[in-house]
């Protein structure tokens, strides 16, 4: 660990259900917003290794994190698989404009699709941003085709992924 400054605490302010509720809003600690972000870099750190960047014990360290996750803060500890090294070749983002009365029945057959990554509900018509990765052209060919037979596609546009200069996984801290 090169910088064990902690960030500042009142410049995080975090929310559960992409801050829908005000009351879920947590106010963090500089301890917290500092394990948060050491995790962040390496969610394989030790209780003890974090303890020390922090000057916590290792079960007062734990305890912290446990508090995190149970009031929200961390939604889950996973991992991050390099999708190309699994034969998911094609990063692709989808618009789709779904019929009102159609747009929850529409989610749920997209929600089953294991090669739909993300799905969103953004401002417009009932349009759906989403993301898939397919293994190469034929499976974006068959995927167009289950686009089109959604139920209550108005439109849809399909983007391919050329390079990816950022991306993230949860919020930085």
């Amino acid at each position: 660990m090169t910088d064990n400054k902690p960030p500042k605490a009142d410049a995080f302010r975090f929310s559960q259900d992409n801050g829908d509720n005000e009351e879920d809003s947590q106010q963090l600690s500089d301890v917290d917003s500092h394990i948060l972000e050491l995790l962040a870099k390496n969610a394989r750190l030790s209780n003890a290794e974090i303890g020390r960047a922090v000057g916590l014990s290792r079960s007062a360290t734990r305890d912290h994190i446990m508090d995190l996750y149970e009031k929200g803060v961390i939604e889950r500890f996973t991992i991050c698989v390099n999708p190309m090294k699994v034969g998911r070749q094609l990063s692709i983002f989808f618009e789709l404009q779904i019929k009102p009365d159609e747009l929850m029945t529409t989610v749920d057959i997209l929600v089953a699709r294991p090669e739909v990554t993300d799905i969103y509900l953004i401002t417009g018509h009932n349009t759906l941003h989403c993301h898939a990765l397919l293994k190469d052209i034929a499976a974006l060919e068959n995927f167009q085709n289950t686009l089109m037979s959604l139920p209550g596609l108005q439109s849809f546009r399909i983007d391919l992924l050329l390079k990816r200069f950022k991306t993230r996984s949860g919020i930085r801290i």
